[in-house]
């Protein structure tokens, strides 16, 4: 289920970060960091590689896939090795925002680098016991002539340095076969063991004479934002489930007198880090947690008030996100106390989303679904349930005729393409309810453009469609809510089911 918006800035986003900078200011100081280590350099790449509309959100003008055009443009020097734990493939652990299993990811996620003509080494399983899951996924890559090695639990990892930093530790993992300069260690998401398997392979290459070395890479917290800033505050709210917390680094303000901002489980781990760098190297390259990081982003905001907002318009976002976990019972009621603090920090509520607010104050909210969507100009344009199509579809339809310059009143979609479908639905695919949803609208739509000029010039608005916000008084259906993510249609929902019936499937 690959989620293909965001190849372009939407028209209707104020840019407020310089993308063009990023690439170059980031591939420059990755460059400048392998050349400190003597040429071959371990970088953690934490977050997303691909897909990074978080960041795109927050930052306007970033490019969801900007790091990994950054990593094409050294592809000469790097490799890709992805990190999976083996824990993610026993439980079949989902990357919720298109999804798929963790297992799955790693095979897109290769399609994908491929795909840019990146090389990908190898797949390293890591917490690996015997599982035997995992042991399927190792055969399953191997048949597909992909290397696959395995990382091991440590015992006492990683306070025991001792045990960790020895024959018996980091030693019995496979060491992985590099042939590039620039080893770039990636996963399918948080706690994948990225971080361990660079600190093992640097283990591995002093054992054999190499000199190595690591950095981190990760976009958020921005170092050199203040720690209360909105963007730092979005941050911390897409990691609500992980108990993120973003705080200044002592260690950097004990050793240069100056203030950065990091995040709470690598200023705790940092003194254990620094132990392993000095069983390996002999003593530790890095004074600070935030040392080791590599990024630039802070540097590439051009426009410090629209990114304030952005940042505060996806707090209220992962408010409602959360909300509509708690209630699918996939987050937890902690998650949801934390963003409301971290809205009070940033000074907005609920209501702030306009969109929200628009459905919430509809006369008809009470009785059936609402949706709306705010167009780039502001406008705001609602749909409510009928007998012929959902709210979700009602509000598309509405907004593409706007767009469009077509009469509200103006029928689009012939009645003799309509009732196939809704029979189609409720005959033969069960469907308890007639009414089109938002996929099935838009194929309708498409029938009816063969014939019906209006109706292609109306077809033609639904890239206008990328960027805007889009808010349901009810939790969407999948497939609807995946339709307007690949439209780039940001959209919440209010933490209510469409009906009382305890399965919410169609």
């Amino acid at each position: 289920m690959q989620d293909n918006r965001g190849t372009a800035i939407p028209k209707s986003v104020k840019i407020g970060f310089d993308n063009q900078k990023y690439l170059e200011l980031q591939s420059a100081q990755i460059k400048e960091r392998l050349s400190k280590f003597g040429g071959k350099l371990y970088l953690e790449f934490g977050g997303k590689l691909f897909d990074d509309f978080h960041a795109s959100r927050v930052l306007p003008g970033f490019l969801p896939d900007s790091k990994v055009n950054m990593l094409a443009g050294i592809r000469d020097v790097a490799e890709i090795v992805i990190a999976i734990s083996a824990y993610d493939i026993e439980k079949n652990k989902l990357r919720s925002d298109i999804g798929i299993t963790y297992d799955l990811e790693v095979l897109r996620l290769i399609d994908s680098f491929r795909d840019r003509g990146l090389y990908v080494g190898c797949v390293v399983v890591t917490h690996y016991s015997g599982q035997k899951s995992a042991d399927a996924f190792c055969e399953r890559l191997r048949s597909l002539n992909i290397r696959v090695y395995r990382h091991y639990l440590i015992e006492g990892y990683p306070s025991d340095i001792g045990l960790v930093v020895s024959e018996d530790g980091y030693g019995k993992n496979d060491y992985v076969e590099t042939t590039r300069s620039l080893v770039v260690v990636t996963a399918p998401g948080p706690g994948s063991g990225k971080m361990a398997v660079c600190l093992s392979q640097i283990y591995h290459d002093s054992r054999r004479g190499i000199r190595s070395g690591y950095a981190k890479f990760e976009t958020f917290p921005i170092w050199n934002l203040p720690l209360k800033h909105p963007v730092n505050l979005a941050y911390e709210a897409a990691t609500a489930d992980l108990d993120d917390v973003n705080m200044i680094d002592p260690f950097h303000l004990d050793a240069y007198g100056k203030t950065a901002v990091n995040y709470n489980r690598d200023i705790e781990i940092f003194p254990v880090l620094k132990s392993i760098f000095e069983g390996i190297y002999g003593g530790s390259p890095y004074r600070s947690p935030t040392d080791m990081g590599v990024n630039m982003a802070g540097y590439c905001i051009t426009d410090e008030d629209n990114v304030t907002q952005s940042a505060k318009d996806e707090i209220i976002r992962r408010y409602y996100w959360t909300l509509c976990d708690r209630k699918r019972a996939a987050a937890s009621e902690n998650s949801v106390r934390k963003i409301e603090l971290l809205m009070k920090q940033a000074g907005v509520g609920s209501e702030d989303r306009m969109v929200a607010s628009a459905v919430h104050s509809h006369s008809r909210v009470q009785e059936m679904p609402v949706a709306a969507i705010s167009l780039p100009d502001g406008t705001i344009i609602t749909g409510k349930t009928s007998t012929l199509l959902a709210a979700t579809s009602a509000m598309m339809l509405n907004a593409l005729k706007n767009l469009a310059g077509i009469n509200d009143s103006m029928h689009l979609i012939s009645p003799s393409v309509i009732e196939p479908v809704q029979g189609l639905k409720t005959k033969y695919l069960g469907d308890r309810g007639a009414s089109l949803h938002a996929s099935e609208m838009l194929i309708a739509l498409s029938v009816c453009a063969t014939t019906n000029p209006v109706a292609t010039a109306v077809l033609e608005r639904l890239p206008d469609l990328r960027g805007c916000e889009a808010h349901s008084s009810v939790i969407l259906p999948d497939d609807d809510e995946e339709l307007l993510r690949k439209l780039g249609i940001h959209v919440t929902c209010d933490p209510k089911y469409g009906s009382e019936r305890l399965f919410q499937g169609r």
